[in-house]
Formats: C-alpha cells, structure tokens, sequence
C-alpha cells in the first residue's frame, strides 16, 4: 500500500528533521507518511528527483494528487494543517513561536554550513570565522526571545510549538560542532536556549529520538574525517608569532596608511620604489605565508589586493 504523502529525507538534515518532530509527535502512520531518502530516486541530483524538487534540496514532501512541497517551514505547516485534528497543534496562543522559527531561518539556517561544509561562502559570508561568530550571535538573539519564566518543558511553556520542533534539531549541530572549533561546552550554548535542550531531551521521548537521529548520522560523519582538514577544526594555525603580527598589536611601531576590520596597510621600513606600502590581513587565520593560502582564504585575499 502506498502512503498518501512521501518526505524525502535523511537523518542528518536537520531541516528535515523539524518536519520528523511533527510526524511523530502527531503519530501520523506511515500510510499517511512515508519517509524515506532521496537516494531511491538516485540522489538529490538525479532528474527523477529534480522532476520533484528542481532546487535538487531535502526536505521534500510528496503528496499522492502530484503537488510537491518544499522547504521545512512550508512542509512543517502544511501537516499541520493536514493533520490539525491530531496531537498537538504546533501553534500556541505566542506570536513569539512564528517570531523564533522565522529568525532561525533566516539567520541560522543560512550560514549553518560554516559549522560542516569544507570551504565558504556560509551565506553572506566568505570567512569561517565570521560566520561563526554570527552564528553564536543569533542564538543570543533568540535567546532573548525566550521568556525566562515560561514554567514549562517546551519554548512556551507545557505546549510543544513549531518553534521548538524548528530550533532543536539545529541546537543537536551546534553542540556537536562547535566544540570542533574550540568553543567550550558549556559555552555553546546560551543560557535559556540551553536550558530548554537539556530538559526537552530529557522529558520529550521523541525530541531524544530525533536527537539520536541526528548523532547517528554526524557519528558516521565524524568517523570518515569530516573535521580533519577543516580550518579552525582539525587545522589550527599554530605557527609562532612574526614580525607581521608584532606591527598588528602595535608591539612594533609602523607608519599605517590604512586599516580596517580586516587588513592593515604600512609603509616598509626599506622601501623598493618611492611608494611601497605593505598589506596584511589583521587576524591570520592560517594565512602565515601565500603558499598556506586555501579557499578558505579567498575573501581575505582578495581584499589584500
């Protein structure tokens, strides 16, 4: 028999996994709802699954009238329409739910790739370390959504909402990865938003399925190298000092021309030609000599030239 609908998923996606969260809690059947990877159409790349979902992304929903749904949030809110009369409504009385699971897409989920992907861009940003530091920026920003009495196991209190199903499975990445790049434990997360993940896993059954789910997969990931060769994770830039860094915290004096965020420009002491001025990156990210430079590199690059 087949199901009515077909999510096109893998347990790694957290994006897919927001959509699993309202599958399970709703305990809709897999007659109802199948989900299964998009390998058995050959892959996100393959015609018969860009036929589907020509953006060649997961997650995806099928349903059996030929409609193709994509996009987690539009998915999210089209089962729970679907199945309104079934477990909870994902929709309590706080405009803050819609409020955390909007600012989770378009801060988080767009730049999330600079915690797994080898090589940048990570949404608007062309270095790793920018990225990160805009990705602990936001959860402080939804942090401060997040009332600090709520008296509750979820988000909002005693009712699970999309924004809980939307945040947790990205909160699984960030502390699986994070520590990677040398941010501490108990640092990952902050304090509201960490509260909230321990005691969810702790008291929701399937909120430490879908967690497992997650693990799992980033597990097999972890096992075949993913970090090894990943900057800031498995490369560290752990060379000693230069001169060049000396000029950078001023603990060697020089006639600037030009800074910024990122570069700093300086007359040589022994000048080659009447105007010769020397450029270097502020922070050095590994970039110690032009022969260490890797796409990692590129934005920096291309603002020393």
């Amino acid at each position: 028999m087949s199901s009515k609908h077909i999510l096109y998923d893998v347990p790694v996606s957290n994006n897919g996994a927001r959509c699993r969260i309202i599958v399970y809690k709703k305990k809709i059947q897999e007659s109802e709802v199948s989900i299964v990877s998009p390998a058995v159409l050959g892959g996100l790349r393959d015609p018969a699954y860009l036929a589907l979902n020509p953006q060649g992304k997961m997650p995806l929903l099928t349903v059996d009238s030929g409609l193709s749904l994509p996009e987690s949030d539009t998915i999210c809110r089209y089962l729970m329409s679907e199945y309104a009369g079934m477990g909870p409504s994902f929709q309590p009385d706080n405009p803050k739910s819609n409020l955390i699971a909007r600012l989770h897409d378009m801060y988080l989920t767009t730049i999330q790739g600079c915690l797994y992907k080898a090589t940048p861009p990570f949404g608007i940003f062309g270095d790793r370390k920018d990225a990160i530091a805009d990705f602990r920026r936001q959860l402080n920003v939804i942090d401060d959504v997040i009332d600090s009495d709520k008296n509750g196991l979820y988000l909002f209190g005693e009712e699970v909402s999309l924004a809980d199903a939307t945040l947790f499975p990205t909160m699984v990445f960030a502390k699986h990865m994070l520590p990677k790049f040398g941010i501490p434990d108990n640092e990952v997360l902050p304090s509201k938003i960490d509260s909230w993940y321990t005691a969810v896993i702790a008291g929701d059954p399937v909120f430490a399925k879908v967690q497992d789910e997650i693990l799992g997969a980033l597990g097999q990931w972890d096992a075949k190298g993913r970090w090894d060769k990943m900057l800031l994770a498995g490369l560290r830039d752990d060379e000693p000092g230069t001169i060049f860094d000396k000029i950078v915290s001023k603990d060697i004096p020089a006639t600037i021309v030009k800074e910024d965020s990122k570069i700093l420009a300086f007359k040589d002491i022994n000048p080659a030609a009447p105007a010769h001025v020397l450029v270097i990156p502020k922070d050095r990210n590994g970039l110690s000599s032009v022969r260490k430079s890797s796409p990692d590199h590129i934005e920096i690059l291309g603002r020393l030239l």
